[in-house]
């Protein structure tokens, strides 16, 4: 049960216009801040609202309010109900909005993929399905099977994080007490962490020549001082001259 009373402002308004408690005493009872019910003492605050008495709900006794008129630093007691009415829990199927009934499938699926521990009962409690349902989304005999992706039904809105924990969370001891039952030792790990000194031995065994990547490339014949050298300049221009005087003689 809260130890606030159920309309804060109502209640202070009816506080302050009809005991001497301090602003403080009544801010601390209501839950409100100090200076929002001076506001209300002012009339700058909660002007619309009527005042209602907390001795009449129920909530405060009126030797309550004496010991506070009496001690400015008398912290007031919320009044216990006189019949404590239990809460009972809901049974049945878990209520799902309309708009979010179509995303039910989705969910369905991404349980099955990512968490294969849990079964269809605590499937069905989170997402409010059936078994039916569960099953032939897990054979793929639904009719809009064509349809379902797989989506987390946290970020749907159709359960919580802290449900998914839990549930998780019971599925993997549930396991853990089968195998222990059955003498089957717990799976372990392998190790795949290597050090750096393997990893470069292992890096210097794998290393490829590249010779024996791409072929080994022919070897570009050196030049040779056989070759012809190439005419400077001088020499070409006297063929010219000579031979253009030559042919100023047969004319």
């Amino acid at each position: 049960m809260s130890d606030k009373p159920l309309m804060p402002r109502a209640t202070a308004v009816w506080l302050v216009d009809n005991t001497a408690l301090t602003f403080r005493q009544i801010a601390e009872f209501t839950g409100l801040h100090e200076l929002e019910v001076q506001g209300i003492a002012d009339g700058e605050v909660a002007q619309g609202i009527r005042g209602i008495d907390p001795i009449a709900a129920g909530q405060l006794t009126r030797e309550e309010i004496g010991k506070g008129e009496a001690d400015p630093a008398y912290r007031l007691k919320l009044s216990s109900p006189a019949v404590e009415v239990p809460r009972t829990k809901r049974k049945g199927p878990k209520y799902t909005p309309v708009s979010k009934r179509q995303d039910k499938p989705n969910a369905i699926a991404w349980l099955l993929k990512h968490h294969p521990e849990l079964s269809d009962a605590q499937i069905g409690k989170l997402i409010g399905t059936t078994r039916n349902t569960i099953e032939a989304i897990r054979n793929r005999t639904h009719r809009n099977i064509a349809e379902i992706v797989p989506k987390d039904p946290v970020t749907l809105g159709l359960c919580k994080q802290v449900e998914l924990d839990e549930a998780v969370a019971k599925a993997v001891e549930r396991a853990a007490k089968e195998r222990e039952k059955l003498g089957i030792a717990e799976p372990q790990m392998e190790e795949t962490l290597k050090t750096p000194q393997e990893t470069l031995a292992e890096l210097d065994r794998q290393s490829v020549d590249v010779d024996d990547v791409f072929g080994s490339q022919p070897d570009t014949p050196a030049a040779t001082n056989d070759e012809e050298p190439l005419p400077d300049a001088e020499s070409v221009f006297a063929n010219i001259k000579s031979d253009s005087d030559g042919g100023g003689e047969e004319k």
